[in-house]
């Protein structure tokens, strides 16, 4: 596509926020992509979301909402829009379905997915359930609607300690990231059932990393996500949500941070705090970066990669993420 000086004018807004984290010789690819998408939402009157995780063209420059999994399901269900195109991975824009049913939720690349999701299945669910009966499940948003439709209540990484304990019971399955389970048990009496799925991101990174970074860095903050490991959450100053990440990066602003998660969420939230110097020990998410300007348009352009499911799976599935919405934070 054409870099135009009629694109140029009308994206130069959005390149002036973003510049340091985009040379010049990459806006000029990125501009009519952003242009057209832009231009071709208001015509078809479609919304898009993007999980922070994704990188700045899109999470600046094309998103309407930009945030975490348990803000996107909120906003999702919120929408005036025709269409959702969400820009995430596959369970995110299920999720956006089972809150907007009646409404077009895109994908732009179906293979998008999560190591997560992956891991369990509603059938392992309902294995669990005969093994522990009467024990309410828990699971983490980043699932399969089948898996959230043998659940009593989703969660994120943003509230799974306070749903927890809002069960009010002695014990609970908690599905499926293993390392956030244990972070859940470290704030609660409340006994957890487990499973054993990791985050491919999130794993890779250890308190020898971190530690190293500290002695080249004294100054700095390191804030990681329950995602990670117990002994890299223990050698970190602040472990949080992205959402909760975010936000002490906007109210402490520390002169150096190191954010242990995702990388690209490194580049975005500099961008909205420029006296922070952030230090990128950089892990992609090979599903994320799947998502692009490209795919992005030809997908709104002729309404593909729609999310489709059961009236069944979407009745059983929408109680857990809706109990988790009214939860909250």
């Amino acid at each position: 596509m054409e870099f135009t000086a009629e694109i140029k004018k009308a994206t130069d807004p959005i390149y002036n926020k973003i510049s340091k984290a985009i040379p010049d010789i990459e806006w000029t690819f990125h501009a009519p992509y952003i242009y057209e998408i832009n231009k071709l939402k208001k015509e078809k009157n479609a919304v898009i979301l993007a999980h922070n995780y994704q990188t700045p063209e899109i999470y600046h420059g094309i998103s309407d909402f930009s945030a975490d999994s348990l803000a996107l399901a909120i906003e999702a269900s919120k929408t005036k829009a025709d269409i959702i195109i969400m820009c995430g991975v596959h369970f995110m824009a299920e999720t956006a379905k089972l809150m907007n049913p009646k409404k077009k939720v895109l994908l732009p690349d179906m293979k998008a997915g999560c190591s997560l999701s992956s891991s369990i299945t509603g059938d392992d669910v309902r294995m669990l359930k005969r093994k522990n009966p009467g024990v309410p499940v828990v699971s983490y948003v980043n699932t399969s609607a089948d898996v959230k439709a043998e659940t009593d209540v989703c969660c994120t990484s943003a509230n799974a300690v306070k749903i927890v304990n809002s069960l009010g019971t002695k014990k609970v399955i908690f599905l499926p990231d293993d390392y956030l389970a244990k972070y859940v048990a470290s704030q609660t009496n409340v006994e957890i059932i487990s499973w054993k799925g990791t985050c491919e991101v999130h794993e890779q990174f250890t308190d020898t990393e971190i530690n190293e970074i500290r002695k080249n860095n004294p100054d700095i903050k390191v804030i990681a996500h329950p995602e990670c490991p117990p002994d890299v959450i223990n050698a970190s100053d602040f472990a949080g949500s992205t959402s909760g990440m975010i936000k002490y990066v906007k109210e402490n602003q520390p002169k150096k941070v190191m954010m242990v998660t995702e990388c690209s969420m490194s580049d975005n939230i500099q961008i909205d705090n420029p006296n922070v110097e952030f230090i990128r020990p950089c892990n992609l998410c090979p599903h994320m970066k799947r998502i692009t300007l490209p795919k992005i348009l030809d997908c709104l352009k002729n309404e593909t990669n729609e999310i489709v499911m059961s009236e069944d799976i979407i009745r059983k599935a929408r109680k857990s993420v809706e109990k988790m919405a009214e939860i909250g934070r």
